[in-house]
């Protein structure tokens, strides 16, 4: 009987032991290709993707850099075609799910801004690449799976013919000033601004919510659309604004806008983002698009189509990065709602 045992604990460890030595193998494999591959030279995967094409990239990009980052690419990589599918996220994201029930993969490259990442990444629909060219990049910038692109962030401007030089607000602490009663708009689905300020600046809540309520105290107007919000700015319909998107400024300031940015602080987020499809048709041109497009010299392309690079060297045309950044993290989303609530209920937003 022991003998028996003995020889079936033999034979057990023995499996183990090869059962362990397969998959080291295996995995030594598998790590080989991926690190061979990491090792690859752009130039040198372009090679790879020249003999595939095209690359099919579902991305929702502004009509700016639209007509700029698919032609620079192509013109760095003769003899690839880029196919871009422009829609929203959401949009985008149901497309491949109605793709996939069909028994078909079509994008090879997918992007997403911050808020749907994590749907993107729990849908399991990206696959993992070494992506050298991200090392740059910062924690919250990056994760196994995708990396930024582009960012965007929310401050605070004001009406210079409105608001007299000496007069203008230097923090959004200020903002709770009650001289700023009946002068103050904004967007209302904005919460990102509760969230950055209270899990970067404050690292409490509470003071975040106290610190809004008491903006909220000096009766805010609400308007929907960015584009919209510093319209009605430069028209003097409110004196501040205290959601507006940073690179909504400087053109206009360009032209004559009596306008003025606070640069001090702001909240920031990712815009966009690079995926590598899982099956993608095109593995190898979608592998150079994403590692091109975090690259500096794909940065530079972005900061070009009048984006802002998410590359931490590479910088935007004109200043839109705040000095200050309370940059949202990929797992601060899966709290949004808790703060959306409350964001409305400050604000007594329906």
């Amino acid at each position: 009987m022991n003998q028996k045992k003995n020889l079936s604990s033999s034979m057990g460890s023995a499996s183990f032991v090869l059962t362990i030595a397969v998959a080291l193998i295996i995995c030594g494999a598998s790590a080989g290709k991926v690190f061979a591959a990491a090792a690859d030279s752009l130039d040198q995967l372009y090679e790879k993707a020249k003999k595939e094409g095209k690359i099919t990239l579902y991305a929702p990009l502004s009509p700016q850099t639209m007509s700029v980052l698919p032609a620079a690419f192509m013109k760095r990589f003769p003899g690839i075609t880029v196919d871009h599918i422009d829609a929203t996220s959401d949009r985008l994201i149901a497309r491949v799910l109605s793709e996939q029930k069909g028994g078909r993969v079509l994008a090879d490259v997918i992007s997403g801004a911050l808020t749907y990442l994590p749907q993107i990444l729990d849908l399991k629909i990206v696959e993992h690449a070494v992506i050298p060219e991200a090392a740059a990049y910062p924690a919250q910038l990056k994760g196994d799976l995708w990396t930024a692109t582009d960012t965007q962030y929310y401050i605070a401007g004001w009406n210079t013919t409105l608001v007299k030089k000496g007069e203008e607000p230097k923090s959004y602490e200020d903002l709770a000033n009650p001289k700023w009663k009946d002068n103050i708009m904004g967007e209302p689905r904005d919460y990102q601004m509760l969230v950055g300020f209270a899990k970067r600046k404050y690292n409490s809540d509470e003071k975040a919510i106290d610190l809004f309520k008491k903006i909220a105290a000096n009766q805010v107007e609400f308007h929907r659309g960015h584009s919209q919000l510093t319209e009605f700015l430069m028209a003097g319909q409110r004196a501040i604004c205290f959601t507006c998107y940073s690179h909504h400024f400087p053109e206009r300031m360009k032209k004559g806008a009596p306008i003025q940015p606070l640069m001090i602080e702001g909240v920031g987020e990712v815009g966009g983002s690079a995926m590598v499809m899982k099956g993608a048709p095109h593995p190898n041109a979608a592998l150079l698009w994403v590692r091109w497009a975090v690259s500096e010299e794909g940065q530079k392309v972005y900061a070009q189509a009048g984006e802002t690079p998410a590359h931490p060297k590479v910088e935007p045309l004109e200043k839109i990065r705040p000095t200050t950044p309370y940059m949202l993290t990929i797992d601060d989303v899966r709290e949004f709602p808790k703060y959306e609530k409350t964001w409305k209920e400050i604000f007594q937003i329906r």
